[in-house]
């Protein structure tokens, strides 16, 4: 039987291995050990257990031989049963050996796993939101998952498999050879028919499970964008669900297909190594019943040869394949370290220092600004293209100056693509300007700390997202210690506290990925609320009124003057009511500065802010009104 196990064994190899043909530098095995560094204790005991259990492994048979040999010379009792008992403690020796060692395995494994998770996660945190624009998620999110664990095999199965397999085939050949010279060879001689099958079908069958594989991630991607909010929305609304059921059964069969075939391939393989096995099995006890018989073998050795012979086998299988899982690990540290040297464009100064206290003045100093190239923020693996997108870097921002004094708003109105929000941008750090500087306060937020630039700023983005958790946890986001009392008087303020006391589970009410669970104006006016919880001293709107109707945005906008009042702000809007309300209007064209004034002023003056005015701000009769008054 250990036979077929090691056959099993060989073919796993081959599937979970992914041979990579790259050279791996000094540098990388040093990485490697680095991270493996705060397990070396655990590590050196696995080895050294790992060891002792692969000699234990060879004993056994010997003591089995021991006592055919007492039994044939009739000794005493005695001797045979305490040759019985030490097999039994050897057997009660590797059984606890086996579980302390499966314990190391799992500690290393396992404690290698949370560090390289929480070190690829806390450095993709650090990299620019440009990054995150190009970088396919489920890609990135396989890095932290399969990569990961694929590194971790490298210590908790790869490395006690080839060293308990080098001990027991090295300790299993010496004894074989001082049993029987004759018949070891004979092992050796029918060891190609037992391991090149094995290397074949497993080959066959890793092409098979790729083949599944591939399919199968089409499906999961299929699933994926289809199951999610907006994906099943645009189905039903544009799509065929019989084009969509066809296509999705015609790879779900393919798939089956594959299964058949590779279980009929196992199995054919599985059953010609048992004959394998059993003839292996027949020349030992032909030949050692031969040699027997001449009085060269007694039947003991014999005996001990037989169960050798089990234990020869697999250890040969195994690290005929070590290879390809050394490669296949090497492989996947190489893939998270391919992360890891991916350098962020945003980084805080040793001696970065925290905002200035009191009213913040905001300015914009001859800033200038294109976004970064894919091959500064991106991976052409993690985007799963050929190559990366050579485009970029290209300036959209052309010497940009203004100054929002504290307390004051500036607004930005201009064409789709005039640079507004990229300029709404710059102020958290989201991305770093090329030539100029942006201050807070009048510090460059480049010698700013990120926590007191967080705790300073507060951002509603024109899409309202939530994360897929309660209401109260999407609101704690901005100030994780406020009391009950502080989230119902901000949901007050933003005209949400009725809606929320009417839902079933109120605050604890799930939303939903995306907030999907509630409207556009009800969403986007739950961000509001976390920017009126935050408290933030510099308050940034992009478009944060653009998904409400008038009903909601009446309701809001008292919330946002509130919110607004004795902050600096920088708005983008495309509402009448917010523009008109601004202390200095700018307007973009191409990432330039082409109009600045107050509402009046430039309507007064006809230019490129009236036109737009009269495009995209007079919404109704109603407004123009409004806005005449």
């Amino acid at each position: 039987m250990d036979m077929e196990v090691a056959a099993w064994h060989s073919m796993h190899s081959s599937l979970t291995a992914q041979q990579d043909k790259r050279p791996f530098s000094r540098a990388t095995v040093r990485r490697i050990a680095a991270f493996a560094r705060p397990h070396r204790r655990n590590l050196v005991a696995f080895l050294l257990l790992s060891t002792v259990t692969a000699t234990l492994a060879v004993a056994t048979p010997l003591l089995a031989g021991r006592v055919v040999d007492a039994i044939e010379h009739r000794s005493s009792t005695g001797l045979v049963l305490g040759l019985s008992g030490l097999i039994a403690a050897i057997a009660v020796a590797e059984a606890g050996l086996g579980l302390v060692t499966r314990w190391l395995s799992a500690t290393i494994g396992e404690g290698l796993i949370l560090d390289l998770r929480t070190t690829v996660y806390d450095h993709v945190q650090r990299m620019p939101v440009a990054f995150f624009t190009r970088t396919r998620t489920g890609a990135l999110v396989s890095r932290l998952n399969n990569d990961v664990i694929g590194a971790q095999r490298a210590f908790s199965d790869t490395l006690s498999q080839v060293v308990g397999n080098l001990v027991t085939l090295v300790l299993t050949l010496v004894v074989m050879m001082a049993l029987s010279w004759q018949i070891t060879l004979i092992a050796l001689v029918l060891l190609p028919v037992f391991v090149l099958p094995a290397r074949r079908v497993g080959r066959r069958l890793a092409q098979l499970r790729r083949e599944a594989a591939t399919h199968n991630a089409t499906m999961g991607t299929q699933m994926t964008e289809r199951f999610s909010a907006p994906g099943a929305t645009l189905v039903k609304l544009f799509g065929r669900p019989e084009r969509e059921s066809a296509e999705f059964a015609a790879r779900a069969s393919r798939v089956r297909d594959i299964g058949v075939r590779t279980a009929m391939v196992q199995t054919f393989f599985v059953t010609a190594l048992t004959f394998v096995s059993a003839l292996a099995l027949a020349v030992v006890y032909g030949l050692g019943g031969y040699l027997a018989l001449r009085g060269v073998l007694g039947p003991g050795a014999i005996v001990s040869l037989a169960l050798l012979l089990t234990r020869l086998y697999a250890p040969l299988t195994a690290l005929s394949g070590a290879h390809v899982e050394v490669m296949s690990a090497l492989v996947s540290f190489e893939r998270v370290f391919e992360v890891l040297d991916l350098k962020p464009l945003i980084s805080e100064k040793p001696d970065a220092r925290p905002v200035p206290d009191g009213p913040l003045a905001m300015e914009f100093d001859n800033v200038r600004f294109g976004y970064p190239a894919a091959d500064k923020v991106s991976l052409a693996s993690l985007e799963e293209v050929a190559t990366l997108d050579t485009r970029g870097g290209d300036e959209v921002l052309h010497g940009v100056s203004f100054r929002a004094e504290p307390g004051q708003m500036i607004a930005l109105v201009g064409s789709s693509g005039a640079g507004k929000s990229t300029i709404a941008q710059l102020l958290p750090r989201l991305y770093d300007t090329d030539e100029g500087a942006v201050r807070i306060g009048g510090v460059d937020v480049r010698d700013l700390s990120a926590a007191s630039l967080r705790e300073t700023l507060g951002m509603v983005t024109q899409d309202g997202h939530l994360f897929h958790d309660s209401l109260r946890e999407n609101l704690l986001l901005a100030r994780p210690e406020a009391t009950e009392e502080e989230l119902w008087d901000v949901l007050r303020r933003a005209r949400l506290d009725g809606l929320i006391a009417s839902l079933p589970d109120g605050l604890d009410t799930v939303v939903g990925e995306r907030g999907y669970r509630l409207s556009g104006g009800e969403r986007q006016r739950l961000t509001i609320a976390r920017l009126l919880l935050a408290r933030p001293r510099v308050v940034i709107l992009d478009e944060a009124t653009a998904h409400l109707d008038n009903t909601s945005e009446a309701a809001v906008q008292e919330a946002l003057s509130e919110a607004l009042a004795g902050r600096t702000s920088l708005v983008i809007a495309h509402r009448l009511s917010t523009v008109r309300s601004a202390d200095l209007i700018l307007v973009l064209e191409g990432g330039r500065i082409v109009e600045r004034g107050s509402h009046e002023s430039l309507l007064a003056a006809g230019g490129r802010y009236e036109e737009l005015y009269r495009t995209q701000f007079a919404e109704s009769p109603a407004e123009q009104k409004a806005a005449a008054n």
